[in-house]
């Protein structure tokens, strides 16, 4: 017997497919990659949980699949923020399902706890998911199993009802009293790994559509770096640290120039390749003024082979209008 289980690389999702396991189920773990998850590296994690209960791991990329069908016409709208959280897990548990069929799996696990989350885990969206993915029945969620309709896999003895939770509502006591027992270590504290939940991010989305059309090879830049809408309608982004800034330098993009100051300390940026002469200026003047330098003097950026020369704003207080985030 084999179970495909959702797999976030969360607590929860990690105790769900243990309880499976526990029962004798071999469990492929299936992290599906929409493209706007946390912008750590998380494959070593994600492969230590599996490794800790037993699961293999498996990535699916689905970000064309996401942009086409779910991100920017939901058919159950939006959260709090840019983030369709309906519509994505009935997504998910839809290629779920096709992992399922390949696979020859009997059944479909998730970590979802009933109550837990306001949106996407109230008892009417969790149905809504199920009814919209074509999954009545094969779903099966371990920790709140107990607490709601039986699934085919209880039903059909292959999973022993009584061995799952009946986990409700926001608490985490009974998941770390769960880790206790299985000796689970260097788990992840709950919280949102979907970029899209996050209010700053969602200022970019909504601004980046207001002036293009979003595609997948935009989404790294997303990720990194302060965001500016500059006056004549070109994009900028400014590094804020180093890691970000080698973030940029490695994002090999056709409709964005790589800027950076000529021998002197600052941030690695990105500027719209339809960036007029004015807004060239003044972005040039943006980059210079999070540089180490001095407000009275003329520096020379390059945009990749152009060069410019301009000088820093006086104050940061000048950037102010032109930043998202």
């Amino acid at each position: 017997m084999k179970a495909i289980a959702l797999f976030s690389g969360g607590l929860d999702s990690t105790l769900a497919m243990k309880l499976i396991i526990d029962q004798g189920i071999e469990v492929l773990a299936v992290n599906i990659n929409t493209g706007f998850g946390s912008t750590k590296d998380r494959l070593e994690h994600m492969q230590s949980m599996c490794s800790q209960v037993g699961a293999q791991l498996k990535i699916i990329d689905i970000e064309s699949e996401f942009l086409q069908d779910v991100l920017f016409d939901p058919k159950h709208g939006y959260g709090k923020n840019f983030n369709p959280c309906i519509d994505c897990h009935a997504k998910m548990f839809s290629v779920a399902k096709r992992v399922m069929e390949a696979e020859g799996a009997s059944f479909l696990v998730s970590g979802e706890v009933l109550g837990q989350r306001p949106m996407s885990q109230n008892k009417d969206a969790m149905q809504t998911v199920l009814n919209e993915s074509n999954c009545n029945g094969l779903l099966l969620r371990p920790l709140s199993a107990k607490a709601l309709e039986p699934t085919i896999a209880e039903i059909n003895g292959w999973v022993d009802r009584e061995k799952l939770e009946a986990i409700v509502g926001r608490s985490r006591d009974r998941q770390l009293e769960l880790v206790k027992e299985i000796g689970l270590e260097n788990f992840e504290s709950p919280g949102g790994g979907c970029l899209l939940t996050d209010e700053n991010f969602a200022k970019k989305m909504f601004d980046f559509i207001k002036y293009d059309t979003f595609e997948v090879k935009d989404i790294p830049l997303m990720k990194f770096g302060r965001h500016l809408r500059l006056s004549d309608g070109a994009k900028l982004v400014v590094g804020r640290n180093q890691e970000e800034n080698k973030h940029l330098q490695n994002i090999n993009s056709d409709k964005y120039y790589h800027v950076k100051a000529i021998g002197l300390p600052g941030p690695h940026s990105m500027l719209s390749k339809s960036a007029t002469t004015a807004d060239k200026e003044l972005a040039a003047k943006i980059i210079l003024t999070y540089c180490k330098s001095d407000k009275d003097a003329s520096y020379t950026l390059t945009y990749d082979k152009e060069e410019l020369q301009a000088t820093p704003f006086a104050s940061r207080d000048e950037i102010k209008p032109y930043t998202i985030m």
